[in-house]
């Protein structure tokens, strides 16, 4: 089984509209996978509409699989069975891997399933109503699963603990920095009118959300008027005012810009699997301010500000060291390389080998 080339289906879904953190990492790990000789890539989306425009965002080298299915209805399916299997939709496969959290049911593929957090777990009211059956979905795919991935030893240890699998069945995938982000520069002129960026700004990046803090991060950032103003960027809608603006999802090029321009980047959640908007603050060499948990420890390297969740005083202060802190040329390079240790080919590695693990069990 190691020397032969491993067919792989992997759920593609999050690839389909506005990418946020686990689109990222499903596009690319998909991209990694594509290139390699030793993995034949397939994909497969599971909703109603716009199941045909996944070829058309898949990396080359990588086919796109399926027919057109209601995610809503599989998922209520596979909670009382294993059918329909997902090699009724995509052919057969060697390993069918669910990216994001559920693992499609299948006859004789080996399943791997990513598991980003469990925060969902002890927030079951944050839930969209669409999502209601995801824990109990998570619970049965971490059993039937082969092998799980997850982004950190951190979260391996939560998973292990929480849903009562073992240790060693789980693999840690580090997420990547894309090369890109280490010559990130600041928003141009136009850039700055277009968006209406101040001139010197702290930066939060992520969908909104209960888990991410960020009526924890309004308080202290109100209650700190020598501060400079707040943006936010991602998905969804929060409710700003004063010296606060929201300014949406952006393309890869504008985010990129807008962190490196950024005086500090801040991400207060109450729960984090990984982080990946740390790393790619640090790539741009720009100070961090972080909530002090497990994955972000882990992943940060001592290169973050590290601030007890919901103390708004910590993080009042936390802020400004952040963005009075001198520029330091061995400093940079330091949080520079740690960040570059993060990449999309250690993290594609790391699936394969679980690949492996799980087809030749």
């Amino acid at each position: 089984m190691r020397d032969r080339r491993l067919k792989v289906l992997l759920d593609g879904t999050p690839l389909l509209g506005d990418r946020t953190g686990i689109g990222r990492y499903t596009a690319s790990l998909a991209e990694e996978l594509a290139s390699r000789s030793d993995v034949d890539t397939h994909a497969v989306a599971f909703t109603l509409r716009g199941w045909r425009r996944l070829r058309h965002v898949l990396p080359h080298g990588a086919r796109g699989r399926g027919l057109p299915v209601s995610a809503r209805l599989l998922r209520k399916s596979w909670l009382r069975s294993r059918f329909p299997p997902i090699e009724l939709f995509a052919g057969l496969t060697d390993v069918v891997h669910g990216t994001n959290f559920v693992l499609p049911r299948s006859v004789r593929a080996a399943g791997v399933l990513t598991i980003h957090d469990l925060a969902f777990l002890d927030a079951f009211e944050e839930l969209a109503r669409s999502d209601r059956d995801l824990p109990e979905l998570v619970r049965q795919g971490a059993a039937q699963a082969r092998v799980i991935c997850t982004p950190t030893a951190a979260t391996a240890d939560v998973v292990a603990d929480r849903l009562g699998v073992p240790r060693e069945k789980i693999e840690v995938t580090p997420l990547g920095v894309d090369a890109a982000w280490f010559t990130g520069r600041p928003p141009n002129d136009d850039m700055r009118a277009r968006l209406r960026l101040p001139t010197e700004y702290l930066l939060f990046v992520g969908a909104s959300g209960p888990r991410k803090g960020l009526d924890w991060l309004m308080k202290a950032h109100e209650a700190t008027p020598d501060l400079p103003p707040l943006v936010l960027a991602g998905p969804g809608r929060t409710r700003v005012s004063g010296r606060a603006q929201h300014i949406g999802y952006l393309s890869e090029v504008d985010l990129r810009n807008l962190v490196a321009g950024a005086a500090a980047l801040v991400l207060p959640s109450r729960e984090e699997g990984f982080g990946l908007p740390v790393l790619e603050a640090l790539a741009c060499d720009v100070p961090v301010v972080c909530t002090d948990l497990p994955a972000l420890r882990e992943i940060s390297g001592g290169y973050a500000h590290l601030v007890p969740y919901q103390d708004v005083e910590a993080l009042s202060e936390a802020m400004r060291q952040a963005v009075s802190e001198p520029r330091v040329a061995s400093k940079s390079v330091e949080r520079r390389a740690h960040a570059a240790g993060f990449t999309w080919r250690r993290c594609a590695d790391a699936t394969v080998a679980a690949y492996r693990r799980a087809a030749a069990k």
